[in-house]
């Protein structure tokens, strides 16, 4: 049970090796970006070259056995909806504008690949191994709060999944390390776990907190029923090791996106 890096060339990606099905979290290495998009640049609204863009794509999808052309992505607006996509959701075109609003997507249709983006929010990809079918979240502190983790499971099981079946990994994002917040943060977190919060909240010197969000959908997801042993969490923290991934707090905003991308 190990979320492990890989390469392909100049391409660097990471995967749970306990998820059989093609997925990955992207990392900003083995692009062809150029400049503060430099270089695996996965954003399509950040003013990077779309040329650059469409290339980065398909060294992407090449590595999950697909193209671009099957992908599936939503507007992201850090809320709580799940969209259950199919063949018909695929976009033909990356740059295609995007008019469906969620934070996560579930599949149970072969050849559909599901993309969620992320510069320290967390990912999160799921695989139930009993109907094949796929999730993929971005779970930003208010997705968190929100149980977007949960949520995801509940629609997986809509979808005839037990949830002794689910595997779920949990993708590089900002860690305990990095994510300092005012109050409003570990409030909501306490107001989602109760008396577990706690265990996820560091205060500080300085009056405000530290959250790991990693551990807190980590429990989101046991609650709904996943299986302790059957989730995967990242070490890497987004914001510590700015150099391999995106971070949104480290570059102010001006920056390229990575993605967490899973195929049925």
């Amino acid at each position: 049970m190990a979320i492990v890096t890989r390469r392909d060339g100049d391409l660097v990606y990471l995967v749970d090796e306990d998820i059989p099905v093609p997925h990955m979290f992207t990392t900003r290495l083995g692009g062809v970006s150029s400049g503060v998009y430099a270089s695996l640049n996965l954003g399509q609204n950040r003013e990077d070259d779309a040329v650059a863009v469409a290339e980065n794509y398909d060294r992407v999808t090449a590595v999950l056995g697909t193209s671009k052309e099957r992908l599936v992505f939503s507007r992201q607006v850090h809320g709580d909806v799940i969209r259950t996509v199919g063949e018909t959701d695929c976009l033909g075109d990356v740059f295609r504008p995007i008019t469906h609003e969620a934070d996560g997507l579930v599949t149970a249709e072969p050849d559909v690949t599901l993309a969620v983006f992320t510069a320290d929010c967390i990912p999160i990809l799921l695989w139930d191994a009993g109907t094949g079918a796929v999730g993929a979240v971005h779970a930003g502190w208010r997705s968190t709060v929100s149980d977007i983790a949960g949520k995801a499971v509940a629609r997986l099981i809509a979808l005839g999944a037990d949830t002794a079946d689910i595997r779920v990994a949990i993708g590089p994002g900002i860690g305990l390390c990095c994510f300092e917040t005012g109050a409003e943060v570990p409030s909501a977190v306490r107001a989602v776990l109760g008396a577990g919060a706690e265990d996820c909240i560091r205060g500080t010197d300085n009056g405000k907190s530290m959250v790991d969000l990693k551990a807190v959908n980590r429990r989101l997801l046991i609650r709904a029923g996943v299986l302790p042993e059957r989730i995967s969490v990242a070490a890497a923290c987004t914001m510590c090791e700015h150099e391999t991934f995106w971070s949104h707090r480290v570059t102010g905003g001006v920056r390229g996106s990575q993605a967490a991308m899973i195929r049925m």
